[in-house]
């Protein structure tokens, strides 16, 4: 007869395989169970597909990671803690002191910091670019250039950019080709059939969809991503189990969700753009946009982002963004709810006036996450919220 505490630690605990679920399971576990030594060392040979740890992997991990390789035609996946930990892991993979990276200018706020405020201390150098520089990527490399990390859709102003000419004057010049792809989703845009070395998500918003969760992932070549796998090891920004699990369940709803998300902000654009009280709106699914028919050409969807502008002015943005009643103050987007953001408050925060120009954001500027409401309802809530 065992005692008490033997009994409820080990108890039970066995899987004896008499269960197959639908869905995979939450492997709230940190480690997993050999039977013998020559199992563990056919694991450190990778001679085994068994698990060891879950800082290393997981299955509740994999199957989601599996997911995302799928829908976004890539080799391999990884999801990690968060967008930001994906993007320092991917970062700390790829690039050493001395090396150089070409960022998009126009980029999210704390890609930015982290380049300039923090890997910048670790010789890592971090050269901003513009929308033009973009374009013309063969005027700008020099020969410490190692990476380009780059948005399309552009947070907030959604400018687009040419990802195939990007990815073929990477590839001629021997450069990883980064880019973010959270406003587009693999639903809408595949980066990496248009020549793009590797992909990066915040799994925090359309691909969870639900803003409960925090993540990020990478997409890519197994060669490519295998040097960011084994950095996540080291530096522990895998995803627990609980988050992929919900993760894995927003995913599957993914293409219903975009397809509305679509929609709705495309009515959305297109009631602000014919409303005098707002001075420019910004999203590629309008032919004014100015990178409309970029946008057509590598996306089938131009997703639910928004941006518009109360001619520059700080206290227009600040009235409409205090009475709006059904879209929510909250600083993320890509759920069913509708959020709206001001950039200067939000993502770029901090920014001088200087960087600002250079982001092509301004203090009148207003970010809308279109949700999964009822069209006539939201336009009613921005028409009584713009006086």
């Amino acid at each position: 007869m065992k005692g008490a505490a033997t009994e409820l630690i080990h108890a039970g605990e066995v899987d004896r395989g008499v269960a197959t679920p639908l869905t995979t399971p939450i492997y709230e576990t940190t480690t997993f169970v050999f039977d013998n030594a020559q199992e563990v060392a056919a694991y450190n040979e990778g001679r085994s597909a068994r698990f060891l740890y879950s800082r290393y992997t997981n299955p509740t991990v994999v199957s989601v990671e599996q997911k995302l390789a799928a829908v976004d035609h890539a080799e391999a996946a990884l999801v990690f803690s968060s967008g930001m930990g994906a993007t320092a892991t991917i970062l700390l993979a790829h690039l050493k002191a001395g090396d150089e990276i070409l960022c998009g200018a126009a980029i999210y706020g704390g890609t930015l910091h982290l380049l300039h405020d923090l890997l910048a201390k670790l010789g890592i150098v971090p050269r901003f670019i513009s929308l033009d520089e973009l374009a013309n990527l063969d005027r700008v490399f020099t020969d410490r250039t190692r990476m380009v990390w780059f948005e399309s859709p552009i947070n907030p102003t959604l400018r687009c950019v040419d990802i195939r000419r990007v990815s073929e004057a990477c590839r001629a010049r021997g450069v990883t080709s980064v880019i973010d792809n959270t406003f587009a989703s693999p639903i809408n845009q595949l980066p990496l059939a248009l020549g793009i070395d590797l992909a990066m998500q915040s799994a925090t918003k359309y691909l969870n969809g639900h803003s409960d969760v925090t993540g990020g992932v990478v997409t890519g070549s197994t060669a490519l991503v295998a040097p960011i796998e084994k950095a996540r090891r080291l530096v522990g920004t895998v995803m627990d189990p609980q988050p992929a699990y919900a993760l894995g369940r927003g995913l599957k709803t993914l293409p219903l969700r975009v397809a509305k998300h679509n929609g709705n902000a495309q009515a959305v654009a297109e009631f602000l753009e014919s409303d005098h009280r707002v001075g420019q709106v910004y999203y590629p699914g309008l032919t004014s946009h100015p990178d409309h028919e970029i946008a057509e050409r590598q996306m089938s969807g131009f997703g639910g982002m928004v941006c518009f502008d109360l001619d520059g002015r700080y206290d227009r943005a600040e009235r409409v963004y205090d009475r709006l009643q059904i879209v929510k103050r909250a600083a993320s987007l890509g759920g069913i709810e509708s959020l709206i953001s001001m950039p200067v408050l939000t993502s770029q925060w901090g920014h001088s006036d200087e960087q600002l120009r250079a982001a092509g954001v301004t203090r009148g500027m207003l970010r809308l996450s279109v949700g999964l409401e009822d069209a006539a309802d939201l336009i009613a809530d921005l028409d009584q919220a713009l006086g």
